[in-house]
């Protein structure tokens, strides 16, 4: 996305979303809701996320109590995006508001202060320890926090205590989603690390560098990545080609894991040219975004277990 366009269209989007909020309308928590809805039960929160891994959080701590609407959809790439009218309008209206932080939607800041919301927006990447990146175009550090089991209940943790703090009359639910979900996420991150132990080969090349928190915690061996940057928008040399082609010759990686949410034709040209296998297509792993509904990643948990699966099978 060229940024002058979020600028110069954003008069236009506003102008937009007013029309858009004139017709009421709900949806069910799946796809998004702009607003609340009032009810004879308990309070229901309009809840907005950026990414759709705080959106899957949202709705497991939320439940019942909860409509979330979900800026970015499957396989969106997360760190250049243009936002919607509705988008606007969503954010406006909200009860609470979620980011990822860590400077990965570089475009929400101009949002946020167009859009006019009446909630404060809480950072799901307070609490967690973040991966350095490298010069001042990574300043702020990973932002692909969420790689790491562990950060998954840190950013878990911070969206029911919003949540709570919108709604405290639910807290004992929140709290119990919260409860049982941890526990169901240190399970998972017990489960990889018994996989990826089992690996005598553990060299990953990438579409791009989006897997730092995962091989940290887990031990596997970064060669590198198709596009070397934290941020999927960068620009791929010749040198940056020839670069990774050596490297993966001289250390002798058995595979390159393209992504779902990018194409997968300069990893297939890479793979051609350094004499190994290139996975893609549906085994293709889920870096900057959960899989579309009924897909191997279109929860974090079935997120985290497909990319395990695919590495471990594709290196033993």
């Amino acid at each position: 996305m060229r940024r002058s366009l979020v600028t110069a269209g954003l008069g236009l989007l506003l102008l937009a979303a007013g029309a858009c909020s004139s017709n009421d309308h709900t949806t069910t928590a799946a796809s998004g809701s702009a607003k609340g809805i009032a009810t004879d039960g308990p309070r229901v929160l309009s809840v907005v996320t950026t990414t759709t891994q705080l959106t899957d959080f949202a709705k497991v701590i939320g439940a019942d109590h909860v409509k979330v609407y979900g800026v970015l959809k499957a396989n969106v790439d997360p760190h250049d995006y243009e936002p919607s009218p509705a988008d606007l309008d969503a954010i406006g209206k909200a009860d609470v508001l979620f980011k990822n932080g860590v400077g990965l939607e570089k475009w929400f800041d101009q949002v946020i202060l167009s859009a006019n919301p009446k909630a404060k927006v809480v950072d799901a990447s307070q609490g967690v320890t973040v991966r350095q990146g490298e010069g001042d175009k990574e300043k702020l550090g990973d932002p692909h926090i969420w790689h790491n089991p562990q950060n998954a209940i840190i950013m878990a943790t911070t969206v029911e205590r919003a949540l709570e703090t919108a709604d405290p009359g639910s807290k004992a639910t929140f709290q119990k989603n919260l409860a049982d979900y941890t526990a169901e996420l240190n399970r998972l991150d017990a489960d990889i690390k018994a996989q990826i132990d089992s690996l005598t080969n553990k060299k990953l090349v990438t579409n791009h560098d989006a897997f730092g928190y995962f091989i940290d915690h887990y031990g596997l061996d970064y060669v590198g990545a198709i596009i070397p940057s934290l941020d999927t928008s960068a620009e791929l040399s010749a040198r940056d080609i020839s670069g990774i082609v050596a490297k993966i010759k001289s250390t002798g990686t058995k595979a390159v894991f393209s992504e779902s949410s990018l194409p997968p034709k300069t990893a297939e040209a890479i793979g051609k040219e350094a004499g190994v296998k290139v996975v893609a297509g549906e085994d293709a792993l889920y870096g900057d975004t959960l899989g579309p509904e009924g897909s191997d990643g279109d929860t974090y948990l079935k997120m985290e277990r497909h990319n395990t699966k695919v590495i471990v099978d594709n290196l033993r």
